[in-house]
């Protein structure tokens, strides 16, 4: 229906708000995924516009950046007509990434190049990872989100002090998405382990004996999370060099302090170890299933082997990213940053496990005052 406006009458007319479609809209069948790589470029890109503050001030810690989308007639076909997205805090987590040597490019390109995919779900909820291994999306719960802000400033401190040197999980950015009037909200973090070399094993520790072993549930997976317990059973040893060694306890010992002063009692020491000689075997297993099913039917390459950058130039664990070319069991000490490489054993041979990652992880948020 149109009205006729006669004159010198004055109308008052809604003024809509179109979102500017800077960066590809990230295909996914899951429509919360899409909203949130459509978020993550949307605000990557509209951040990349504004300088960074020389410092943050007290109301960087409880800003927000949001985005309301109706009936928009762009991408019907990848994006849901009705959904929101919010950043919380985003100057905080943009200063974060620049002292944890994370390029924003990187990682907006590390989210939202490929869908996240979900590995697993626990108690704590569902983790995701990046397409590129290099990132983790954890789906936290709203009171997890106002626990992460009531530590921010004393965590982003921290990071400062430290240099961001640290065992502590990296905290990048805190987002809320909504979809048909669902909110989730996801807390995104480095990856803790390798993005290109295998764990075969990993230990969840916390330095005592009770009830400190994993269920037969959990030891039926492929790759459980064994415990203290199972750590001594299996009679595992890790050895390291003495530079290693004094570096590795510095860095834990300055984060327990600093979670000790914030009455945080909700951690434990996360070990991952990669088997060198079990990866070129499996890695050759592969090369041998690979060239039974070519069978001199297509041109050889094109693929990256086992263990090898990626062939994309681009995102946080790309190979212009890496500093050397890396052999088998090697890292990348700007890319892997919990990694420790294993040194020989005292009786003079190579144990059989050559690396691991070392993290110290939050299980809680919150702080233990009733129990400290």
């Amino acid at each position: 229906m149109a009205a006729s406006v006669g004159p010198g009458t004055r109308t008052k007319t809604k003024k809509k708000h179109f979102v500017p479609q800077r960066v590809k809209v990230l295909k996914s069948a899951d429509p919360l995924l899409a909203v949130l790589g459509w978020g993550i470029n949307h605000q990557v890109s509209e951040l990349s516009q504004v300088p960074q503050p020389v410092m943050l001030l007290p109301d960087d810690f409880k800003a927000s950046s949001k985005v309301k989308v109706n009936n928009h007639l762009f991408n019907r076909e990848n994006l849901p007509s009705h959904f929101k997205f919010k950043e919380y805090c985003p100057q905080v987590f943009r200063n974060l990434r620049e002292r944890f040597n994370i390029d924003d490019q990187d990682y907006q390109i590390s989210l939202t190049r490929s869908p996240p995919t979900y590995e697993t779900e626990g108690g704590g909820g569902r983790f995701l990872m990046s397409y590129d291994k290099t990132l983790v999306i954890k789906e936290i719960s709203s009171e997890d989100v106002a626990d992460v802000h009531n530590l921010l400033s004393h965590y982003h401190q921290y990071i400062v002090k430290c240099h961001g040197t640290t065992l502590l999980p990296q905290f990048l950015g805190m987002y809320r998405v909504s979809v048909d009037n669902e909110d989730s909200y996801m807390l995104v973090m480095r990856n803790m382990f390798s993005h290109r070399l295998t764990v075969h094993r990993k230990y969840d520790l916390k330095g005592s004996l009770v009830s400190r072993e994993a269920s037969d549930k959990e030891k039926g997976k492929d790759l459980p999370t064994l415990k203290d317990i199972d750590f001594l059973n299996m009679n595992q040893k890790v050895y390291v060099s003495e530079e290693a060694k004094k570096d590795f306890m510095e860095k834990l010992k300055r984060d327990v302090e600093f979670l000790v002063q914030l009455k945080i009692m909700g951690y434990s020491l996360l070990l991952g170890i990669h088997d060198v000689a079990r990866a070129e075997q499996e890695e050759e297993e592969e090369e041998e299933v690979k060239e039974e099913e070519e069978d001199g039917e297509g041109e050889p390459g094109g693929v990256a082997s086992v263990g090898s950058y990626g062939t994309s130039p681009e995102g946080i664990g790309s190979y212009l990213n890496s500093h050397k070319p890396l052999g088998p069991g090697d890292f990348d000490p700007y890319i892997d940053v919990y990694a420790i490489k294993s040194a020989e054993s005292k009786l003079g041979h190579k144990g059989a496990f050559t690396w691991r990652t070392l993290v110290l992880r939050q299980d809680c948020w919150r702080t233990n005052d009733d129990h400290a």
